[in-house]
């Protein structure tokens, strides 16, 4: 049904998605986990048409899309925020696609009912926006999306902003309208539970990416060549050995290209937080001396390297990771999930201008 090709996109410069291709079959409900910032709402939105890449094609029911509008591509949409339109009645919500499809007045009330049996809301058909909780709103998209019975529905976070209970509770009754509906959908979500119990297959973006780069552990002494021609080119000191490179507990990844090179490193420390960050007590692990090599900048090996060192700093139980990071990369730790706190400050090693940047625990 879905078929994603070699797709990339990049903005302002900063890869986000790099040579992704993903198949999902008729009536298979696939689910993207990974964190926010990682890319899986913008794979989402170039599936969708709202997005465009800058290489690879998208095929839905084995037409090539990638060209066609997003009104023309059969293609159902859950946003995070609902977007139900506040001045129409649940009903009108529901009917909004039929009705832009030319389905007549009778055949748009009977297939509102359906929907509102099939979501759990019979009845609800007169109710204003305004009267719905957040479980009923979340079912109201579902059922809007639903309408005009897509080819593929693509579900962005479709219970964030839930209470525990009631997203654990509707979590079932997800994947319990998918199947009756018969729907093949596409899942992103940054909760392996909600993902696991919706989802006929899980993925990541790393299991999608073509396999050019491969992460590594390497030594410390591996990392001082590319230390030394990204991080310390032009600086007023030329050291690249740093205090803890050997101490226990810190892991050197580094990236290989295909033919073994190594084209990126990063040095992981468990260090805490400073002040700045907010956190209070919380176990952090600090990520130094990443640098990527010039000939490969824009190409996805940044991204994986630092996707790498995230996910397995959260896994071992950090509940954030930090770094003093160059002004000039604050764009890349944005667009990946990190946050810029507290005020800049110039370090005499660089002589340029950093922030303390943070990614909190998902």
């Amino acid at each position: 049904m879905l078929d994603v090709r070699d797709v990339s996109v990049a903005f302002d410069g900063v890869p986000v998605l790099a040579g992704v291709s993903l198949v999902v079959e008729d009536a298979e409900i696939v689910a993207l986990l990974g964190p926010s910032g990682s890319g899986k709402s913008t794979l989402l939105r170039v599936v969708a048409g709202l997005v465009e890449a800058d290489a690879g094609s998208v095929h839905v029911a084995g037409r090539d899309v990638t060209a066609v509008p997003t009104h023309r591509r059969g293609v159902g949409m859950v946003f995070q925020d609902d977007q139900l339109f506040p001045h129409r009645d649940v009903a009108a919500n529901i009917a909004f696609g039929l009705r832009m499809q030319g389905v007549g007045t009778e055949a748009r009330a009977t297939r509102v009912e359906e929907l509102l049996e099939l979501v759990g809301l019979p009845g609800f058909g007169p109710r204003t926006v305004t009267e719905l909780s957040g479980g009923e709103a979340k079912r109201i998209a579902l059922a809007r999306s639903l309408a005009p019975a897509p080819r593929l529905l693509l579900l962005d976070e479709p219970l964030s902003g839930l209470d525990r209970e009631l997203h654990d509770r509707l979590t079932g009754e997800l994947r319990t309208i998918l199947r009756t509906a018969g729907t093949t959908a596409l899942l992103v979500t940054h909760d392996r539970n909600e993902a696991e119990a919706v989802a006929d297959r899980v993925v990541t973006l790393a299991d999608l990416t073509t396999a050019r780069w491969s992460v590594v552990e390497v030594s410390a002494a591996e990392t001082h060549p590319l230390r030394t021609a990204v991080l310390r080119t032009g600086t007023p000191s030329g050291a690249v050995v740093l205090p803890g490179d050997d101490a226990s507990g810190v892991v050197h990844l580094g990236v290989r290209d295909a033919d073994g090179a190594l084209v990126a490193v990063s040095t992981w420390l468990p260090a805490p937080p400073p002040p700045s960050a907010g956190d209070d007590g919380g176990d952090g692990v600090q990520l130094r001396m990443m640098a990527t090599a010039p000939a490969v900048h824009g190409e996805g090996a940044g991204a994986a390297l630092l996707d790498a060192g995230v996910g397995r700093a959260f896994a071992g139980g950090a509940d954030v990771v930090w770094a003093n990071a160059r002004d000039s990369a604050l764009g890349f730790y944005t667009h990946h999930g990190f946050e810029v706190v507290g005020d800049g400050f110039v370090t005499a090693a660089t002589g340029l201008r950093h922030h303390v940047i943070v990614r909190r625990r998902p």
